[in-house]
């Protein structure tokens, strides 16, 4: 394996965060992922890194940095029913969603255009327009370095949560995520997801509503309300919509009847994008970090930032929603250092 040493990281990870890891490999291969329990003995700490499209990096990543670049897609099994589909954890993830719409492997168009890679997608739990990742998963294969061993987790055993896993909970750099099985529908019974009302009233699904037309209306939506990350650098949605308790919820709404939230069994989710455009940070800049202009609940760099910068911003907008509505907003993005 080729360690390369003080690798920039600033075009690797969608913040565009300057950041350099003092030792990186890249994995190309799924074969070669148990030759790495030798190569981290080596350094004192290693993480592991994707598509970079959910992290803040820090300026320096001591240790050993892990980028996982494996790619390819197969079909395990189909009935008429259903399929199992494997995906390699270097897989993009938006493209991965293309290719199972065209080959009428079904449920995954909800989660079209979200940035990152297959194998960073279990880690957060990834959801949009109603549809979660835990929704679909069959099982992931990882590598355990503490047992220095492959194992294989069903979705029950990932213990998904609300952009969380146990992946995600795990103490650093115990997994690599190799490859992901998804459990899809064929089309004898795919059901479309259309609560949200973005997609429910989007002119592309009027007429007709399938698998392809759902995954291109996702897209527009998506490239109308966020920033595209090779034009505006940005890690997309950064905070957690806060899930409060049904009386939480009603305090508010007695003093902001226009707080937009959704029922969430017996809780309520609230749109953390309309708390922070609330407190007054839609458009407003700290630095040369801000939230977006037209999407309130994405940080964007516009140019020069460090996670230093990031965090001061993270910090001001949490303490003025907290003021403002007593709600404590929670980083979705992982932090690197």
């Amino acid at each position: 394996m080729l360690v390369q040493s003080n690798y920039q990281l600033d075009s690797d990870n969608t913040l565009a965060l300057a950041s350099t890891a003092q030792s990186l490999v890249c994995i190309d291969h799924i074969d070669t992922i148990p030759s790495l329990q030798n190569l981290v003995a080596q350094f004192e700490s290693y993480r592991v890194l994707g598509g970079g499209s959910n992290v803040v990096l820090a300026s320096v990543l001591p240790g050993l940095l892990i980028k996982m670049q494996n790619c390819g897609i197969r079909l395990v099994s189909q009935t008429d029913t259903d399929c199992i589909i494997e995906a390699q954890a270097g897989e993009n993830w938006h493209d991965f969603v293309e290719h199972c719409v065209q080959n009428n492997w079904l449920g995954l168009e909800n989660l079209a255009l979200i940035p990152g890679t297959v194998g960073a997608a279990p880690v957060q739990n990834i959801g949009a327009y109603g549809v979660e990742l835990q929704q679909f998963v069959h099982q992931v294969q990882v590598w355990d370095f503490h047992q220095a061993s492959w194992r294989y987790f069903s979705a029950q055993q990932c213990e998904f949560a609300y952009r969380d896993s146990l992946f995600k909970r795990a103490p650093s750099g115990r997994y690599v995520i190799a490859a992901v099985q998804f459990k899809l529908c064929t089309r004898a019974t795919w059901q479309p997801i259309l609560r949200y009302p973005d997609l429910f009233n989007h002119p592309g699904l009027q007429k007709e509503v399938n698998a392809r037309a759902i995954f291109d209306a996702v897209i527009a939506v998506r490239q109308h309300k966020l920033p595209d990350p090779r034009q505006l650098a940005n890690a997309g949605s950064f905070f957690k919509n806060p899930v409060v308790s049904k009386a939480v919820y009603e305090q508010i709404y007695a003093q902001y009847p226009a707080v937009v939230a959704y029922e969430q069994g017996n809780q309520m989710k609230l749109a953390a994008g309309w708390l922070i455009e609330q407190a007054g940070w839609k458009g407003k800049r700290l630095g040369p970090v801000g939230m977006h202009r037209r999407q309130a609940l994405v940080l964007v760099n516009y140019g020069g930032a460090s996670a230093t910068d990031v965090h001061a911003l993270v910090q001001q907008v949490q303490a003025d929603v907290y003021a403002m509505f007593g709600v404590q907003l929670e980083q979705e993005p992982i932090e690197m250092s």
